[in-house]
């Protein structure tokens, strides 16, 4: 959800697309069964599998030289994130994309959407978004996109209807003909009040009237059945509905998720919703403990991902995984380093690469669902204004970054010629690489995926190790998050799942060897283990262990 920002108003409208104000029910239609897509390991749904990339599509690749990136573009740079050849390592080996709002809107971002049976002509066509679609799914690759669930925009006809106080919208918003006195109220130009909580040109729905949530429900019926989505990220879940004072995580708001979740597994059952709660992990963990949303973001997680990162010391990122891992349902958690509303990581490392490898290792190893936000895994800079963390991607050296042969909607970064997938595609050891390399290794190893979480004590603050294990398979991670080589330390735990008694080899999957031997203590884990003699500074080892013959 784009920060509360007067100055969007001013925004030109990126579509000329206006619907009819008149709500039509959608009526079910038959659509063939996604196949070839692969389904959930050792019981776990099918997103446990899944590395997720969004994608704003207006930033990623333009196809008509506009200047604007559109689904043409994205079509057109598929086998980039997934060729579905599993035996190729040339693609980023991602098997699920977010899409940033693709609905018509008066904002370059989207978030306040005047259409939602509709895609924004700057992007293309509905015909366009189903062959995005088709291709997509033909690679392996499930995409969501965004649900804008809380507010619509000023100018879409439902709003603009409301504004009559005879008119039968009127109860789809949250109108007064007094001023209430609390922040979010705006003043209209009929001189009533409604409530907007992020932004004036944002009024919020009312899902107190049934009409409204009949209403969402037709528009995920549309995206579902008729269009094909494999499911949604919520925006802004947590403001749905207020009572009173309480504008976030209210019960009414919760109650409402409990009867949307049966409503859209009834159209289909492996439909995904994420959703968007900007809060706490014990608050966001509320929303997919019970039947309300599959996953919400861990944006505790994110923070605690960065502080490691930035302070070179362990404690904060083991500390939150082991808390959050015991505090979600298994792995039904959405990861990721950073997003659409946030600094990029690479500038909140100081542009640090080594820093920034150490985080893809984190966030690629941990349990839960990884999102990686498009550019990341090349180290795209940019800070706030929002506008300046969702500039082009950096395609290549050429002019624009490759990303238009037009006018871009908004400069590329200047670094472009030597932060590009071209450039890092050819080097081995570039920040891309090692994405792609652990993308792999994760879909590869089903204790990289689902495997259950034990974190291993150190006796250096700035090393952290995990091991990770599934039904079949045990995989030990060690991060050195610090700037200095280190050969004094020690890995224990004290109770774990391997075979008592027994003995391991370690096999390198990423990371030079060899390793040392690894002797299973009586409880199931190991003492003082010390795999190698040296852990390489901000350098990253992950070793499966194998049992001995």
């Amino acid at each position: 959800m784009p920060t509360t920002d007067p100055a969007l108003s001013a925004v030109e409208p990126s579509s000329t697309h206006v619907p009819n104000a008149t709500p039509t029910p959608i009526p079910p239609v038959d659509v063939a069964p996604v196949t070839g897509l692969p389904a959930g390991t050792d019981g776990y749904p099918w997103w446990n599998d899944t590395v997720f990339y969004q994608v704003f599509v207006r930033s990623f690749y333009d196809s008509n030289s506009d200047g604007i990136g559109d689904i043409q573009g994205l079509i057109a740079k598929l086998d980039y994130l997934n060729d579905g050849d599993p035996n190729t390592t040339v693609d980023l080996g991602v098997t699920g994309i977010w899409l940033l709002p693709i609905h018509p809107s008066p904002s370059y971002h989207g978030y306040d959407v005047t259409d939602y049976y509709a895609v924004n002509t700057d992007y293309g066509s509905l015909d366009d978004f189903k062959q995005l679609l088709a291709e997509a799914h033909k690679r392996g690759i499930r995409v969501i996109i965004d649900l804008v669930l809380n507010h619509t925009s000023s100018q879409h006809p439902w709003f603009v209807a409301s504004q009559d106080p005879n008119s039968p919208y009127r109860d789809w918003y949250v109108w007064s003909t007094t001023d209430p006195g609390q922040a979010g109220w705006r003043r209209a130009d009929t001189g009533d009040y409604y409530y907007g909580f992020f932004w004036e040109g944002m009024p919020d729905l009312n899902y107190t009237d049934p009409d409204v949530t009949t209403e969402m429900e037709n528009v995920v019926r549309f995206w579902m059945q008729e269009v094909g989505v494999d499911g949604f990220r919520l925006d802004a879940a947590k403001y749905l509905i207020e009572e009173g004072t309480l504008i976030q995580n209210s019960d009414s708001t919760h109650e409402w998720y409990k009867a949307f979740h049966p409503f859209y597994k009834s159209l289909d059952s492996q439909a995904l919703t994420v959703g968007e709660v900007w809060d706490l992990s014990p608050t966001a963990a509320e929303y997919s403990q019970g039947d309300q949303l599959d996953l919400t973001f861990d944006f505790d997680l994110a923070k605690s991902f960065i502080v490691a990162l930035r302070t070179g010391r362990s404690e904060e990122v083991a500390g939150r995984l082991a808390r959050d891992h015991a505090l979600f349902k298994p792995g039904q958690y959405a990861v990721f380093l950073s997003n659409h509303d946030m600094n990029r990581v690479m500038s909140q490392l100081a542009a640090n690469e080594d820093k920034a490898r150490s985080g893809a290792t984190l966030l690629l190893t941990a349990p839960g669902v990884p999102f990686i936000y498009y550019g990341e895994e090349i180290g795209m800079l940019g800070k706030k204004p929002d506008e300046d963390i969702r500039t082009p991607m950096q395609w290549s050296a050429e002019v624009n970054a490759g990303f238009t042969t037009g006018t871009p909607w908004r400069a590329v970064n200047p670094d472009f010629a030597e932060r590009s997938v071209a450039v890092q595609s050819a080097n081995p050891d570039s920040l891309l690489s090692h994405y792609r390399a652990l993308i792999r290794l994760r879909n590869q190893h089903a204790a990289l995926r689902v495997g259950d979480l034990f974190i291993v004590e150190t006796n250096q603050p700035s090393v952290f190790v995990s091991l990770r294990a599934s039904t079949d398979e045990a995989v030990l991670v060690i991060v050195n998050l610090g700037k200095d080589p280190i050969s004094d330390y020690r890995l224990s735990l004290a109770s774990g799942p391997l075979a008592v008694g027994g003995a391991y080899r370690a096999v390198s999957l990423l990371g030079a060897g060899p390793f040392a031997r690894l002797t299973v203590n009586d409880q199931g884990g190991f003492d003082a283990y010390r795999p190698i003699p040296t852990l390489l500074a901000n350098g990253s080892l992950i070793i499966q262990l194998q049992t001995e013959d």
